[in-house]
């Protein structure tokens, strides 16, 4: 069976190809939902000494893991070296407080195949042969200051002489039910080393809070050489996970060690979630059960496997196999090794009909992106109403938060236990609304079932709020996305269609319903002055503006943001197209997209030709859009600062197809009366006439505007770097001061890591090169260069007298986000940097690594080192943006 077609026999959630998955998360603990303090310090309540030895409420995590799709049953990876203090059971990384530039993963990792269903996956874990220097790491992140690069593990001088090992973590499905794993470790180092490669299953705690009693179980046992695990879970049924070779069986609970991190005089078990890695590192004989024949009921349990002595160069495996049911003495035969050749092989067939470039490193880039978004699909499970009561088996939860601070308590109709796709597996093991959209652009192209079910889930009633809001983020649900899941929608609808030959209209209409609730809370609660200027707040562009635009300014001033009013324009032609799209087969929605489209020209109006107290957002002498400041009384004034805020405009673009004009009449003729009693709405609409086909294009910027924006989108000494758009012009990198509400404020183009620390320490839209908006200038310039047949021209760079078309202009931007990613003349990936991976070693150099952010000068990745999730875009860049017209 292809993969193919698995996905065709997987059209849903539930279906059982997708039954498991690396679904495990890096890191739970110092997340929202592990943190009951009082003062909502989530990385300070649950820190990372205490995982080995705490139950998690809400989920779990491990190294290179997998679970079934409701987290119930867990399998990850251990190791020790013989010299770490601890079992290596998950990463390890800073927190907020402790990283000099905000919580950073310090391990390496690569996730480097995966197909859609997971019936293939490989990745590799780098892991040192000394002792992992956790405390040094954190002294390095101490001396480094706000002004210093990030210290990573190789800083230390732990990886020196290629002194790791590397541990490939292979899967491959045999059926839906029937998981082959494949465990093996190549010693890179010059000299013999230990290792003791520790597979682990464990059931995820749900009896220890008060309110399911229900206990899960695993019974070891080592019966005539056969070496197995039997799972047995109320909702699950049993699984049996078999061990090849002779390992050592240990079995413990996973129970909190209450005794050792609370001093409680005794534990609700014997045995606790750190006994495995007692015993193990600390020999303490008493800590599990150590299994002769058969153990006791447990619920996590491991295979020691123990290799005294790797020579350089040699690679040890073991095998598993986890099998529904009771399994069978044949786990390991000849159908092990012919799963793992056959998925591979499938893979491989499905890939060369997915669109990855023309030459072997665009493959291989486009390849890893799609692996790296399949790797970070994770359980995610969270009640908000009973974390904010407690457990009844627990203390009940402290004043403060049921007070009016307390965090996400106007969301307690989240109640989730779902796949979502996540930004990265650890600094972001949460999904984010505006990440989550991006990340389905490129999932269209491998899995566009999974694509829909996510959009259609951030609109599900246990996920969006009464209100019409989508939810943001768990660290506060209530701040505000952009408005982009109508875009990635379309997007998404338009890729079937044209795999297909036919969009799903179903899909389509019951995310419309829902984003019609969403639209409508916009207007009702960011446009308090009802003048079609919008007050998003960050955006989720965090510290891309002089002061925090969330929090409320003295004396009565305001923002009315250059960049909320365009994503509102924007969002309007979104639900536009996709009204028009459903019109075409019910009449009843032509109403709705003439309804958008005097939104769009309301809010195009407002931002370009009167404003606020009669300032426009566009300022005619510098050819830009810019926030405004403005309160009562007439005052109003634009906030200098050239910055992506004022590239949002471009957007907001729109065409019209013939069919249109032909298929939706009514909709014709309401655009006609509306352009004939307000004609000067005729600013914001160009017409054409091809061979007697009428066509229109709705655009925020009329071609003026629009040419004067890009020569400064498109200015090396402004935005345009060597590897994308900047988010904030270069030309403030001497500062700029600016004036908010009677307050000086500096803001100077910073490439790299923020100085600033606004929005926690990995925030920084003050210079680098973000992809989810240079994938949305991309579309746009596209749809500019569709409309006007090549017609719109600009000079890039500016100054060059190099005259492209936006068609060309798009092509370039998209080559220059791509070789962040491809060896250059150098032979290294600007994306490296400075790091060890630019160090020229094969063995760091065959790996790719998808970053949050790349540097505005150097393209150097930065922020969260595994945030394949939007960065993934670079797949679809390398292909070719896709046509926009449906």
């Amino acid at each position: 069976m292809s993969e193919h077609e698995r996905l065709a026999q997987s059209p849903t959630a539930d279906a059982p190809w997708r039954q498991w998955g690396p679904y495990l998360a890096g890191r739970q603990w110092g997340t929202v939902r592990e943190d009951y303090s009082a003062n909502g310090d989530a990385w300070g309540y649950f820190p990372f000494e205490q995982a080995r030895s705490r139950a998690y409420r809400w989920g779990e995590d491990g190294i290179a893991g997998i679970c079934d799709r409701f987290g119930f049953l867990n399998l990850g990876l251990a190791l020790w070296n013989g010299q770490d203090e601890i079992l290596k059971e998950r990463y390890f990384g800073l927190t907020n407080e402790e990283g000099n530039h905000g919580e950073d993963v310090k391990e390496y990792w690569w996730i480097t195949d995966g197909t859609p269903t997971h019936s293939w996956m490989k990745s590799v874990y780098r892991y040192p042969q000394a002792a992992y220097p956790y405390e040094r790491l954190r002294e390095l992140a101490r001396a480094a200051g706000r002004d210093g690069r990030e210290p990573e593990l190789a800083d230390t001088g732990v990886l020196d002489g290629n002194r790791f090992f590397d541990v490939e973590v292979t899967y491959a499905k045999a059926a839906p039910d029937d998981m082959c794993i494949e465990i093996t470790a190549t010693n890179h180092g010059p000299d013999p080393a230990p290792l003791h490669l520790v597979p682990q299953v464990w059931f995820r705690n749900t009896w220890s809070w008060g309110r399911d009693a229900r206990r899960p179980a695993l019974i070891a046992s080592t019966v005539d050489g056969w070496s197995r695990v039997v799972a047995e879970h109320s909702s699950l049924g049993r699984y049996t996970l078999h061990f090849d070779g002779d390992p050592q069986l240990l079995v413990t609970d996973n129970e909190t060690d209450e005794a050792l991190l609370f001093g409680r005089p005794a534990n609700p078990s014997r045995y606790t979630k750190s006994g495995i890695g007692d015993h193990i590192v600390n020999g303490d004989p008493d800590s599990c059960q150590v299994v002769q024949a058969a153990s006791q009921p447990g619920t996590k349990a491991a295979a020691w496997y123990r290799f005294d002595e790797v020579a350089p160069g040699e690679s040890v495996t073991v095998r598993l196999r986890l099998i529904a049911g009771d399994g069978h003495g044949r786990a390991f035969g000849r159908n092990f090794q012919a799963t793992l050749d056959e998925r591979q092989a499938e893979a491989d067939e499905f890939y060369d009909r997915v669109p990855l470039g023309d030459t072997p490193e665009e493959k291989k880039v486009a390849r890893r992106a799609y692996a790296g978004l399949l790797w970070t699909k994770q359980h995610y499970r969270f009640r908000v109403r009973e974390w904010l009561e407690g457990d009844p088996a627990h203390p009940p939860a402290p004043d403060e938060r049921k007070g009016p601070w307390a965090r996400n308590r106007h969301w307690t109709q989240m109640d989730v236990a779902d796949i979502v796709s996540m930004p990265d597996e650890w600094e972001y093991p949460w999904f984010a609304a505006w990440d989550l959209a991006f990340h389905m652009v490129a999932f269209a192209q491998v899995d566009p079932a999974f694509a829909k079910d996510q959009l259609i889930l951030l609109c599900r009633e246990w996920l969006m709020h009464p209100d019409g809001r989508l939810p943001a983020y768990e660290w506060e649900f209530g701040d505000v996305n952009p408005p982009v899941h109508a875009w990635a929608t379309l997007q998404v609808y338009r890729a079937e269609q044209r795999a297909t030959g036919h969009g799903d209209r179903l899909f389509l209409a019951r995310v419309f319903h829902k984003l019609l609730l969403n639209f409508s809370w916009w207007v009702n609660r960011k446009d308090p002055e009802g003048n079609n200027l919008f007050e998003g707040g960050f955006l989720g562009m965090d510290n891309i503006g002089p002061v925090n635009r969330s929090e409320q300014l003295p004396d009565g001033w305001r923002f009315e943001q250059s960049d909320a009013t365009s994503w509102m324009a924007t969002y309007a032609l979104h639900l536009m197209q996709m009204a028009l799209e459903l019109a075409r087969h019910d009449e009843a929605y032509e109403d709705v997209a003439t309804k958008f489209v005097e939104h769009f020209l309301a809010i195009a109006q407002a931002s370009t030709h009167f404003g606020s107290a009669g300032t426009p957002i566009w300022d005619e002498e510098d050819g830009f859009c810019y926030d405004l400041l403005s309160r009562g009384g007439g005052e109003s004034r634009p906030v200098r600062v050239r910055s992506m805020v004022g590239l949002i405009p471009l957007l907001a673009s729109a065409s019209l197809e013939p069919w249109v004009f032909t298929e939706l009449p009514a909709f014709a003729d309401r655009l006609n009366y509306v352009l004939h009693r307000q004609p000067e709405f005729g600013q914001f609409l160009t017409w054409r006439e091809d061979d007697g086909k009428r066509s229109a294009l709705l655009s925020l910027l009329d071609e003026s505007k629009l040419r004067r924006v890009l020569t400064r989108m498109f200015d090396e000494g402004e935005f345009l770097s060597p590897h994308g758009i900047r988010s904030l012009s270069a030309a403030h990198r001497g500062g700029i001061e600016v004036d908010i509400a009677g307050y000086g404020h500096r803001v100077d183009y910073e490439p790299g890591e923020s100085r600033t620390p606004m929005f926690g320490g990995n925030s920084n839209w003050r210079g680098p090169v973000w992809f989810p908006t240079n994938a949305l200038l991309v579309e746009a310039l596209t749809v500019l260069d569709e409309f006007h047949r090549g017609g719109i021209t600009v000079e890039l760079p500016t100054g060059s007298a190099n005259r492209v078309t936006a068609g060309e202009a798009a092509r370039e931007l998209s080559r220059r986000l791509s070789a962040l990613f491809l060896p250059g003349a150098d032979g290294h990936r600007p994306a490296d940097g400075k790091r060890i991976e630019a160090s020229g070693g094969p063995l760091w150099a065959e790996h790719i690594t998808f970053s949050e952010y790349f540097d505005g000068d150097t393209g150097e990745g930065l922020g969260a080192s595994h945030q394949t999730g939007w960065t993934a875009l670079v797949a679809v860049l390398i292909a070719g943006w896709p046509k926009a017209a449906g």
